[in-house]
């Protein structure tokens, strides 16, 4: 007979934490996972899939407008925003007592309870006063919205509240420069909010490749987003009637509805009692865990945005998957993090895997690397009429001809970019992207037919 009350008790019922305890308990475990808000985690309830839906909703406005071109008349249309988080609403319900019957089918225990360490074996569940045993004890918490310190900030909100406005802003202010904060500004300058997207730095999107950022911020200025760089804002100031007056730090200052901070989220490690168990932090504050996601405590693990190794959903879900393999079924298993395809739902959308043309230069050097790219109107514009274009990019390694990271930017790019990220995931070279057949027409088939490696236009003016 165990002598703790479970075998593995999870902390957070998020992508990951879900993931690792449905394979435990049918690896035989007993399992028990808290959660303190509503199974799903921030994927599923207040991130990817709320998102995404919001991302759909803003996109008719264009569809509509395309459509003339194809022979449509299409009348004037009316959106209702209330209607859109109604029905979002009732989709997050479903899909969250999905995530319960899979739990309870699987066997896990279900505590609706906040869940705090007392040791390296003893979990207090607060809301039931009570305190339970572990063998093993995974934390797969996530991370949290970060709002800065500057006056006013109690007048902003994040992501998480986005989802729960009760009427849609005639005008707001997206800050950020990363891949949440693109995705906002094209889903409210899509619904017709007038947009400002503000970033401290000099270009949107830091560490994507310099090609698609420069294109999608071309692209969402071309959609009517004021993309504001090198500033940031100081104060925001309430006013009467319920406007806010936004500051900047250069002494400028306008009036909108809203502002929103994306700014980054930080690992949600505050009031865990981790102190209490001896787990350590790293130097930004998240879960310190090696590469089989084990703390420096020999029974606890983390997996997640709460370790800050790739803040994605399903490299969570991946986490989880290889802790339950490696602890309750004798099969260890680390995740590789070097290649993990991904997507940007911007406007238009971002599709990326593998390296950067900078990080592929910096690793092989510059004459060690061909790129291949090109740009084009995508085909459903050349009716519509839309000033929009599609960029595919190819990075090659000259003396191996493997290819190092495929960028895309235009329609449908999420959806490409999973089925190359298998290739490039594979270790497929040029060569093997060159011999298979096209499908035509389409987009992707550019990813086959690229056959002369890019010159850029000064290297050209050269020779």
């Amino acid at each position: 007979m165990s002598a703790y009350d479970y075998d593995l008790f999870v902390i957070g019922a998020g992508s990951g934490g879900v993931r690792a305890s449905r394979m435990a308990a049918k690896y035989g475990a007993k399992v028990a996972i808290a959660e303190e808000y509503r199974v799903g985690g921030t994927c599923v309830i207040r991130g990817c899939v709320p998102k995404k839906l919001f991302v759909y909703a803003s996109h008719f406005a264009e569809s509509f407008e395309d459509a003339a071109g194809y022979g449509w008349d299409v009348p004037e249309a009316s959106f209702s925003w209330e209607k859109l988080i109604a029905n979002k609403d009732r989709e997050i319900d479903r899909l969250n007592g999905i995530y319960i019957r899979n739990l309870k089918n699987s066997g896990v225990e279900i505590i609706e309870s906040r869940a705090e360490l007392k040791d390296a074996h003893t979990v207090h569940l607060v809301q039931e006063g009570r305190d339970v045993t572990a063998d093993k004890i995974l934390i797969a918490v996530g991370a949290w919205p970060y709002l800065p310190a500057i006056p006013g900030i109690e007048h902003a909100i994040s992501s998480n509240e986005a989802f729960h406005l009760e009427t849609l802003p005639k005008e707001i202010t997206v800050v950020g420069g990363g891949y949440i904060a693109v995705e906002f500004a094209g889903i409210f300058n899509g619904l017709g909010v007038k947009t400002v997207q503000l970033y401290r730095g000099p270009k949107i999107l830091r560490g994507f490749d310099e090609d698609l950022r420069d294109t999608l911020q071309d692209e969402m200025i071309k959609k009517g987003i004021d993309v504001l760089t090198n500033t940031d804002i100081a104060e925001i100031v309430k006013l009467e009637g319920g406007r806010l007056q936004v500051i900047l730090q250069d002494g400028d200052s306008y009036e909108t509805d809203c502002v929103m901070y994306a700014t980054g989220r930080r690992p949600k490690v505050d009031g865990l009692g981790l102190e209490k168990a001896g787990v350590i932090l790293n130097k930004a504050g998240a879960i310190a865990v090696d590469a089989r996601s084990k703390t420096n405590i020999d029974n606890i693990y983390a997996v997640g945005d709460v370790t800050d190794r790739a803040n994605l959903t399903p490299v969570a879900i991946r986490e989880g998957a290889a802790f339950a393999e490696t602890v309750f079924n004798d099969n260890p298993q680390e995740v590789d993090h070097s290649i993990i395809p991904t997507a940007v739902f911007s406007h238009p959308e971002i599709g990326t895997v593998g390296m950067t043309e900078e990080e592929a230069c910096r690793a092989h050097g510059e004459d060690g690397v061909t790129i291949f790219k090109s740009t084009f109107k995508p085909m459903l514009h050349t009716l519509s009429g839309r000033d929009e274009r599609t960029l595919m990019k190819i990075i090659v390694e000259k003396k191996s001809d493997k290819v190092l990271g495929v960028h895309m930017i235009g329609p449908y790019s999420g959806e490409m970019i999973q089925t190359v990220g298998i290739a490039v995931t594979m270790g497929a070279t040029k060569a093997q992207f060159d011999a298979t057949i096209a499908v035509h027409p389409t987009a992707a088939e550019e990813l086959v037919t690229m056959k002369e490696p890019y010159i850029a236009p000064t290297a050209q003016a050269a020779e």
